[in-house]
């Protein structure tokens, strides 16, 4: 059995504490459809009584620690060099429609790097994490990226900007160079689990833009102790500024980075 440390203890502890609300209420979904208010109002309810439970856990045990949450905190801590990153409801669209497809993700940072990572799907009760230097696992079984070599043969995940999000030609651009050289793609409405899917090796690599810290620290981390490899798809290590992901094994992130690449400087070449 893997031996958890103090820290993963606590972040396992808060999630799966959230996670019970979270499967209670996923129960009443299809109920919620026709109330009154609506299910976006349940939504959101669901949302920050998750990251309630979350902060008080968090905070109970490591008070001097700073939080990053999606529902609006951020609060610098007393230490100056931690900060936790927190998702509660990663997913939420899932959750939203009765898709049990959605997770909980917590990320410990330190001065700049992220040091820990939680992701928790509480609906198949799938546990990833990982700390640095300590390896990632399910559960308690060691994760390692896929060893496929080839993108010909690769499943690659990604996130598809919705209404409202910019760019939706330059996306529609890189998914197609990426459909005409791989085996296939997903689109499952989860970064944090897209990346603990990497780290499992159930997808060979992922990209997405836009997205936000708490969408991906606990992933990277994640990736990266599984033996892979995460950048910017430009090419860069400012993931959590930039919001820009691409993930992959040792053997296809490069040509994968390089495929996507390619197709935004052709655009921009022809501007």
């Amino acid at each position: 059995m893997a031996l958890r440390s103090p820290t993963i203890n606590v972040m396992v502890k808060a999630a799966q504490k959230a996670a019970r609300g979270l499967i209670r209420d996923f129960g009443e979904v299809e109920q919620l459809q026709v109330s009154q208010k609506g299910p976006a109002d349940f939504v959101s309810t669901a949302d920050l009584q998750a990251e309630r439970t979350i902060r008080q856990e968090l905070q109970r045990a490591r008070p001097e620690f700073g939080l990053l949450m999606e529902e609006g905190t951020n609060e610098p801590g007393t230490d100056g060099k931690h900060r936790w990153i927190v998702d509660p409801l990663d997913g939420t669209l899932n959750f939203l429609h009765g898709l049990p497809h959605f997770a909980i993700s917590i990320g410990l940072e330190r001065e700049g790097d992220i040091i820990a990572g939680v992701i928790y799907d509480p609906i198949k009760d799938e546990l990833f994490w990982g700390e640095r230097g300590a390896g990632a696992y399910l559960n308690d079984r060691r994760l390692r990226v896929s060893a496929r070599r080839n993108l010909n043969e690769a499943v690659i995940a990604t996130g598809i900007p919705f209404m409202g999000k910019p760019e939706h030609q330059a996306y529609l651009d890189m998914l197609a160079a990426v459909m005409a050289q791989t085996a296939g793609i997903r689109r499952f409405g989860a970064a944090a689990l897209d990346l603990a899917y990497v780290a499992a090796g159930r997808y060979d690599g992922f990209f997405e833009v836009g997205l936000s810290p708490w969408d991906i620290a606990a992933g990277i981390l994640l990736v990266r102790e599984a033996g892979g490899y995460v950048s910017e798809v430009a090419g860069g290590h400012n993931m959590l500024q930039s919001g820009s992901v691409l993930a992959g094994n040792d053997h296809l992130h490069l040509p994968l980075g390089s495929l996507l690449r390619g197709v935004t400087q052709i655009k921009r070449a022809a501007v």
